[in-house]
């Protein structure tokens, strides 16, 4: 069910408070406070204060908010692809290995933080803060389909299933899902959107692996 209150990528608020470094601190703060105010409100003072350093410290590591955003961003990213890539990697079949990432346990009413930079003008204007984003997607409908291929291949899947617009409609629905769950103030609406879509797929499923 969708009961923790970390989403995957997201900033748990520990790191900065136990990182070993002034730059592993503002990263961490960026993470944060991207996550909570969007880059506009992510000022360099509020940054520098969160992470509790120095504007010094700020500059010696990184040339700007720009390029700290980009490195929060890239953060988040990694973290949400090797969570995705654990499951997608784990035992199974295609439909066990797709299932664990769709129902794996996520905070519904805070949403994907990547999927999240996308609502936000100022990232999404920006082609070098755009990119880590773009690619996580097309990095996410890829792994999903080669797990769908693979599934196809060995007789788990029928071969009606299209391994490419199945990722896509995944990605889209656990994305739409958030939105829905958000709206509603329920992550009950993810879970029916998950299930819907899951159901769709094991409409695929060879006979013999039913």
């Amino acid at each position: 069910m969708t009961s923790v209150t970390r989403p995957e990528g997201a900033p748990d608020g520990r790191a900065s408070g136990t990182a070993s470094s002034a730059a592993e601190r503002l990263i961490e703060s960026t993470r944060e406070l991207l996550w909570e105010r969007g880059y506009v409100g992510t000022s360099p003072k509020a940054i520098l204060q969160r992470a509790n350093a120095g504007q010094g410290s700020m500059y010696h590591h990184f040339s700007g908010k720009p390029d700290l955003a980009l490195a929060a961003i890239r953060r988040t990213a990694e973290e949400m692809r090797a969570e995705v890539a654990r499951l997608l990697d784990g035992p199974g079949t295609a439909l066990d290995r797709v299932g664990a990432y769709l129902r794996r346990e996520r905070d519904a009413l805070r949403g994907c933080p990547v999927g999240r930079l996308t609502q936000d003008p100022d990232v999404m204007a920006d082609p070098a803060l755009r990119a880590p984003v773009d690619e996580t997607f097309d990095w996410l409908r890829g792994r999903l389909a080669e797990v769908l291929a693979e599934g196809r291949a060995r007789g788990e899947v029928d071969a009606g299933l299209d391994p490419e617009a199945t990722a896509a409609s995944v990605v889209a629905v656990v994305q739409g899902g958030y939105v829905l769950a958000r709206a509603a103030g329920s992550p009950a609406a993810f879970d029916q959107a998950v299930t819907g879509v899951l159901g769709l797929i094991e409409g695929h499923t060879a006979a013999g692996n039913r």
